[in-house]
């Protein structure tokens, strides 16, 4: 009997359903009802606000974890890169550059356009404490960094300990070498569990954001639509301004490879990223279609892997706006001082936002409460509106990883130019039937090379690097 129940070895195994599309839609639904009902019953929909704040509440509750999980392997993942070589080394600096280009370029877009200006929303963050900057200046302000014990960074509410103690966890365990490794291996565990209550707690995301926008748009009106609406279109078009000048402009001049053609040759994968909001979806076929494109396994083994972790040109320009959206919309701006030392934390922290459905959420909570604790509440507004923003920024870190490894292969010397030449010319077409499942697998078939290369460099954001999990790319 418990034979005739097993499936047979031939059949192949039915794809796991991906349950996020509901919360997708619920979201939108949510966000959709709570700005009809603030505009018919606003003083109704003022008091739905605490909606919002507990699911903020729950956000904040998760930034500690999330920040120390993600930075102390994070680091144990840049060592282990570093060691491949070369190639691992100039993959690591370009996406560090890269990643910085993309969040100034967020401050700079932020700055134009003021997309929060006008909703006024002050009275939601009067209580909340101020920023150590501006009541204890720059000798008091570094000396709160310092916790008072090792284990209070994790249960204060000050976010720079918590990264400070972080980056001295993870050198420290650098340095321990292979001693270090079960308890990185335990940090991961300890990560898992952050990120599986994380998940939970996105599953009332279409409640807080109903609370969130039906509360903002009782108090503002139809402003607070339009301001959205804003933030979003000047997103997308920054995102495709990025891709096409920016990153299409880097590709032709060192390659003079055009970035329409790599585009159109991963048209499969945008396809299949665009009605999954997640890049991770795309992972194993990039590898393949990159070694069909001409460039070597080692390049691609550990160039796409580690750009999945730490190359996330969408998630970082999307930090900088909306913190920016943030500050506008509560009617207190940041000032460039703030703006350049919120540009260096989220450098450091984006590299942990390639987590789960909510990671990049809480990246930006954890940015926002490190410098302004007054602006925190403000992220309900960013809740709302984050579903609608995922695409883009799964698209583009998608096509920052493709053209990072057109590049570094075309740097390290390692990649066929006639072959790149004829793929994206239509010549030899990529063969659809190598990605096939294999029987009772839910991977597509690979190297053993490519494989190895790719586990090589795990992700620090808890998933394997070539099986992705829930691929907070999304965000």
């Amino acid at each position: 009997m418990a034979a005739a129940a097993q499936p047979s070895a031939g059949s192949p195994k039915s794809p796991k359903r991906d349950r996020t599309h509901f919360l997708y839609i619920a979201v939108i639904a949510a966000v959709v009802l709570g700005a009809v009902l603030g505009l018919v019953a606003p003083e109704f929909a003022k008091s739905l606000k605490p909606l919002g704040t507990g699911f903020i509440n729950l956000i904040k509750m998760m930034i500690a974890p999330v920040i120390f999980c993600t930075i102390v392997l994070g680091i144990g993942s840049i060592a282990k890169a570093a060691t491949v070589g070369k190639v691992g080394g100039l993959a690591l600096g370009y996406f560090i550059i890269m990643s910085t280009f993309a969040l100034a370029i967020g401050l700079v877009v932020g700055n134009l356009i003021h997309p929060g200006e006008g909703l006024d929303l002050q009275a939601s963050g009067d209580a909340a404490p101020s920023a150590p900057e501006e009541s204890e200046g720059m000798t008091g302000f570094l000396l709160s960094i310092i916790p008072t014990t090792l284990l209070a960074s994790l249960t204060g509410e000050s976010i720079l300990q918590t990264l400070f103690v972080a980056l001295l966890v993870g050198f420290a365990l650098q340095k321990m070498g292979t001693a270090g490794a079960p308890v990185l291996k335990g940090i991961g565990y300890i990560q898992a569990l952050v990120f599986r209550i994380l998940m939970m707690i996105m599953w009332l995301a279409p409640i807080g954001a109903f609370g969130a926008i039906s509360a903002v748009v009782g108090e503002t009106g139809i402003q607070a639509i339009v301001s959205m609406a804003t933030l979003m279109v000047a997103f997308y078009i920054t995102c495709i301004l990025f891709i096409v000048v920016i990153l299409g402009g880097l590709l032709k001049l060192v390659t003079g490879v055009s970035i329409f053609k790599l585009m159109r040759y991963l048209g499969r994968e945008y396809l299949l990223i665009f009605s999954t909001s997640s890049s991770e979806v795309a992972l194993p076929r990039l590898i393949a279609k990159m070694e069909h494109l001409g460039i070597s396994k080692p390049v691609v083994g550990v160039t796409v892997p580690t750009g999945y972790s730490f190359n996330l040109d969408g998630t970082a320009i999307y930090l900088t706006m909306a913190a920016l959206f943030v500050a506008s919309a509560m009617g207190k701006p940041l000032e460039l001082g703030e703006q350049i030392s919120l540009l260096v934390f989220m450098i450091i922290a984006s590299k942990g936002a390639a987590g789960v459905t909510g990671a990049g959420l809480a990246t930006l909570a954890g940015g926002l409460q490190s410098h302004r604790p007054d602006l925190i509440e403000g992220v309900g507004l960013i809740v709302g509106i984050d579903r609608f923003m995922s695409e883009a920024r799964a698209l583009t870190n998608f096509t920052g990883n493709a053209v990072a490894t057109v590049l570094i292969g075309t740097w390290t010397k390692e990649i066929d130019k006639d072959q790149v030449t004829a793929v994206l010319d239509r010549e030899r077409p990529f063969d659809e039937a190598s990605m096939n499942v294999d029987a009772g697998t839910d991977e597509p078939r690979q190297t053993a090379e490519s494989a190895e290369l790719a586990a090589s460099v795990p992700s620090p954001a808890g998933s394997s690097a070539v099986g992705g999990s829930t691929g907070e790319a999304r965000h």
